[in-house]
């Protein structure tokens, strides 16, 4: 869907070009029917944290600054045309110990603007980790990068410490931020699970309405900076259809492309449905929030299911520490049929659980705020991910072991009879 939007809109302003150019009699006619608004280009800049906190390796194994290198590296490559980008790096260069100077470390490492994708990762390979971790100066002059214009702006916050540079509380930055009136979000994500870097980061969101969260993967940091930056893409604010799951998958409501927002008791289960033809992608993602207190160690889960109750994927996030949301997503695709004239048409189930507590004193109702987001685009040429046998995702690995597991058994009961048949000879 997302596709077919965007290739539209460009054959419609070609179509445009092209009729201004043949017919330029006919624009001054056009403009009388009203001026139209010109949707301006998204602004988005990432803050990464240099400070030396983050050679750290406890990452998937790495440093915390190689993890976030190749994150940087993926959404660079995957950034919508249409947003204008930029990344500005905190604790990069002053490797010593006065805290005037080291509270002044912050600098643009690539300009908000049109990317140039070899450009910007040629920008990021070249960090290391240096200095101190000057979080209010950095949003001070992110906010100044991201100035002017009526497009949406936004500020992803990557770090793994809390703010050295005080009294200059970020907390107090981020509210002057949003007193502005220029609808700029900071959104934070916490590389470490400490609770005081955990407050201030979720301090700094609330303040401007953006969201925290912990990361504690690699491809966890790169999905959530992803999906950041295309939510900034869509340029307008959508309004999430109200919508109510059921308790199994019978009963569920059928959605179709789109948001959809619901409310979800601590550990409930809700089901969804969705219609999938041949030729088709579905992806999903849901977030749910903890819009109050609640108890360490929580996850999400969604799954897609066939209605006869077969598992076609699933994917699933936790965290061990408070968050004000915590998401995860899936897709999977069905190849086009070239045997058949009219596609398939197929119901799917989307089920979304929660392991959320709360301490007595919580009250239970409403239910945790959830948002579900389903879309359909076409399917890749060569699906990846279609199921085979029934298995799903990861056939062919379960495969390779089985056929390495009978040929590892065939060798060795040939040897161990071959060492029998030798020891009986002598």
């Amino acid at each position: 869907m997302i596709i077919s939007k965007r290739l539209a809109a460009g054959l419609c302003g070609l179509a445009a070009t092209l009729a201004t150019a043949l017919f330029p009699a006919a624009a001054p006619a056009a403009a009388d029917d009203g001026p139209e608004t010109a949707r301006e280009a998204p602004k988005v800049e990432l803050v990464l944290d240099v400070s030396g906190s983050m050679r750290a390796a406890d990452i998937d194994g790495r440093s915390r600054m190689s993890a976030a290198k190749q994150a940087f590296n993926e959404v660079i490559d995957a950034v919508p045309d249409e947003v204008r980008l930029g990344i500005r790096t905190l604790g990069a260069n002053y490797p010593g110990k006065d805290k005037k100077v080291g509270c002044r470390d912050t600098e643009a490492l690539y300009p908000v603007g049109t990317v140039d994708r070899t450009e910007a990762k040629t920008a990021v390979a070249t960090l290391a980790p240096t200095g101190w971790t000057p979080i209010g100066p950095a949003l001070q002059a992110a906010g100044k990068d991201l100035a002017g214009g009526d497009g949406t702006r936004r500020i992803v916050l990557i770090t793994d410490g809390e703010d050295t540079c005080q009294p200059l509380d970020p907390c107090e930055v981020a509210r002057e931020l949003a007193a502005e009136g220029t609808h700029l979000v900071v959104d934070t994500l916490g590389l470490v699970p400490n609770t005081k870097i955990r407050e201030q980061l979720s301090c700094i969101a609330e303040a401007t309405g953006g969201t925290y969260t912990a990361v504690d993967h690699a491809d966890q940091l790169s999905d959530r900076i992803k999906q950041l930056v295309d939510r900034s893409a869509d340029n307008v604010v959508v309004t999430p259809t109200v919508t109510q799951g059921a308790d199994r998958c019978g009963d569920a409501p059928l959605l179709g492309a789109g948001v959809y927002s619901d409310r979800e008791a601590f550990t409930e289960h809700r089901w969804y449905r969705v219609s999938v033809t041949d030729g088709q992608e579905l992806r999903a993602s849901v977030s749910v929030g903890a819009d109050r207190a609640v108890n360490r160690d929580y996850g999400v889960l969604v799954r897609a299911v066939t209605s006869g109750g077969r598992e076609l994927v699933r994917g699933s996030e936790a965290s061990s520490g408070r968050t004000d949301v915590i998401s995860s997503g899936l897709r999977y695709a069905w190849p086009e049929r070239d045997d058949s004239d009219a596609a398939t048409a197929r119901t799917v189930c989307i089920e979304v659980s929660n392991s959320f507590s709360a301490p007595d004193a919580v009250k239970r109702t409403p239910g945790l705020p959830l948002e579900l987001s389903v879309d359909l685009v076409s399917s890749p040429d060569e699906p990846s991910d279609v199921a085979s046998f029934g298995l799903g995702r990861g056939w062919w690995l379960l495969a390779l072991m089985v056929v390495t597991g009978l040929v590892a058994g065939v060798l060795w009961g040939w040897i161990s009879r071959w060492r029998v048949a030798v020891w009986r000879t002598n």
